[in-house]
């Protein structure tokens, strides 16, 4: 998370991961790939708040919601620290509004055209699902495509500016996510083998010949 001045105002730039809420007249930005930022926003107590996610699973069920998969687990995780923020901070639940940016298809190289799993797709699905889920009204969105993204939440009217980010930044901002992704996926086989050698440890496994 690093902190600058825009246009006299503070701006607040987060990383994958990461996310920052507040009831002042700040601005919020994050760099997007494959990963979906949502940004959501009590219109009567003037609270904003943005995330940034990258859901790990190397496949998923096309035929089962993401909030159900694996792969939602993290974008649940995120989606609660930051409702759950803004709620302490006097924001209430049945106001929320949500914009969601990001969700591009920019790590398909990654996956040797793998069809069961597109990154971007992914994040894109959950973050809708998870909205309806939860009855947070979705006004406005820019999902999916094969370009990242730069987008500045506003918390003076709410307003997302966006724009296609160069083809610089763009290879850079692909390598952080791959890198963000292996890790994450490292992290996620580890906790699945710690849960297995606890239940057979506990006796909830058994194992036979």
């Amino acid at each position: 998370m690093r902190v600058s001045a825009h246009n006299g105002k503070k701006r607040v730039v987060i990383d994958q991961g990461e996310y920052y809420t507040t009831a002042k007249d700040e601005i919020i930005s994050t760099l997007l790939g494959s990963c979906v930022a949502c940004c959501l926003w009590d219109p009567v107590q003037r609270i904003i708040g943005m995330n940034h996610f990258l859901l790990a699973n190397r496949r998923y069920s096309k035929s089962l919601p993401v909030i159900v998969s694996d792969a939602g687990r993290y974008g649940i995780q995120s989606m609660e620290l930051l409702i759950n923020k803004m709620l302490k901070m006097g924001a209430k639940r049945q106001l929320l509004k949500a914009k969601a940016f990001g969700g591009g298809n920019v790590l398909k190289s990654h996956f040797n055209g793998d069809p069961f799993f597109a990154v971007g797709e992914v994040n894109s699905r959950f973050i809708r699902e998870f909205l309806d889920n939860e009855n947070i009204p979705l006004v406005a969105s820019h999902l999916g495509g094969e370009h990242g993204r730069v987008i500045h939440f506003d918390a003076s009217d709410f307003s997302v500016y966006m724009k296609r980010i160069e083809s610089a930044t763009e290879r850079e901002l692909i390598a952080e996510e791959k890198q963000y992704f292996d890790q994450q996926i490292r992290e996620h086989s580890r906790d699945e083998a710690e849960v297995v050698n606890k239940n057979i440890d506990d006796g909830h496994i058994r194992i036979w010949d």
